[in-house]
């Protein structure tokens, strides 16, 4: 077989099934282009994407502006290494502590990269900074959390799939339960050697649990009576996802009046990723003040390929395209409009409990077990309606489109997911 001969959908199965780990489980679905809201399968069927490739195609695929300065940057130079200066990385790091109200940036990859970098900040923070004894440093995290499958992040993980059998783990953290406030409070109280509170303002992969509208406001303020970071992990949630430019939205350039719909946060670590690169290239960071990123010093940190040129260039055109098009404005009102679509259904739905969510992420939850195999089911059945959506936790199936989308095409979708759940009711 050459390499440029057109496979069919189950060929492609099939090489990966033969030739790759087997370490994801995907829709049986095989794509091979993309544009805007829309991705098109080998056979040339159209599909609406309601994953959004996890929230990291925000700005919709390949979206000209954003593979335009990945193709102008590659073009000129590519990589470096932090072994010597670029001519990008400064001009990136400024339009983002800008963009975000921060005062340094700390490049890498990935998400997961990321989130290891903030646990590193917070330790060394912790040592040099609050005056806890070497090693002694906890961090406080939530079950359920995502952060990631690193050795260190599955250490606090509460998934059995992602843990068993990858022991020993990563001593430093106390689990607590999310969207609860007198757990924080308890053990901040009674550990003087936490040093960080690393949480998601919405659980994205527990199923897109959102918690209170004051929760992260009060969770912020005892973190600041008792010297402790507050590390928001907003790879999923950041870059418009949910609304606003940042689901905490603390101190930052967007100008969205929505802004105002629930309290705002100033973390003092930021973890971005995902939508941050628009898709087309692996992009994530840290952001903090000084006084907590002046503890990492040469030989501390660092990534071959973090704050690259063409990464550099990528970020500043996603971020642009986020602001340049309203994109936190258009997901605040066709969520809203999502949700209420939704529950017009659900109000006479059996296979359907409830739908719930921020800006355009939003989840359904099917009326059955975790371990059911219906909210699969339902997904294979959009699919061949022509939307593509997965289940997460078993009965529960995520829905993130692209925030380009209009709203006609909103309306589209919705009726395709009504139409199709209505071949599930009893």
């Amino acid at each position: 077989m050459a390499v440029l001969d057109q496979l069919t959908s189950q060929q492609a199965i099939d090489l990966e099934n033969k030739y790759g780990a087997h370490n994801y489980h995907p829709l049986p679905v095989v794509l091979t282009k993309g544009e805007g809201v829309f991705v098109w399968d080998v056979e040339g069927k159209k599909y609406y994407d309601f994953l959004s490739a996890y929230s990291a195609v925000n700005q919709g695929h390949c979206h000209p502006k954003i593979v335009s300065a990945m193709v102008q940057q590659a073009q000129t130079l590519t990589l470096t290494s932090r072994a010597f200066h670029n001519d990008m990385l400064g001009k990136y790091e400024k339009f983002a502590c800008d963009f975000f109200g921060f005062d340094k940036l700390l490049p890498m990859n990935t998400g997961a990269e990321a989130v290891e970098t903030a646990l590193k900040l917070c330790r060394k923070w912790a040592y040099e900074v609050k005056g806890i004894d070497e090693n002694q440093a906890e961090i406080v995290v939530c079950e359920n959390n995502f952060h990631g499958r690193t050795t260190t992040i599955i250490s606090f993980s509460n998934d059995a799939v992602a843990r068993e059998n990858f022991g020993p783990y990563t001593k430093g953290f106390l689990k607590i339960e999310y969207d609860y406030l007198n757990a924080l409070e308890e053990v901040l109280k009674s550990n003087p050697n936490v040093a960080g509170f690393l949480v998601e303002p919405i659980q994205g992969e527990a199923g897109v649990y959102v918690p209170g509208d004051d929760y992260l406001a009060k969770a912020k303020a005892l973190c600041e009576t008792y010297n402790v970071l507050f590390i928001a992990d907003e790879v999923q949630t950041g870059i418009a996802r949910t609304g606003r430019l940042l689901a905490t939205c603390g101190n930052c350039s967007c100008e969205n009046k929505n802004c105002s719909d629930s309290p705002e946060v100033k973390p003092d670590v930021l973890i971005l990723g995902k939508a941050i690169s628009g898709g087309v290239y692996p992009v994530s960071a840290v952001l903090a003040n000084d006084e907590v990123m002046k503890v990492i010093k040469p030989g501390n940190h660092g990534s071959t390929f973090g704050g690259n040129p063409v990464a550099a260039a990528v970020a500043m055109a996603a971020l642009e395209v986020v602001r340049d098009e309203n994109l936190a404005e258009n997901a605040f009102e066709l969520g809203n409009l999502f949700r209420n679509e939704l529950n017009k259904y659900i109000a006479s739905s059996n296979i359907v409990k409830l739908v719930r969510g921020k800006g355009l992420l939003n989840a359904i939850v099917i009326n059955d077990t975790e371990d059911s195999d219906t909210a699969w089911n339902i997904c294979l059945a959009l699919r061949d309606n022509g939307l593509l959506a997965k289940p997460t936790h078993g009965n529960i199936i995520r829905f993130a489109p692209p925030l380009v989308m209009t709203k006609e095409q909103l309306l589209d979708c919705v009726n395709i997911i009504t139409k199709t759940l209505k071949q599930f009711e009893n």
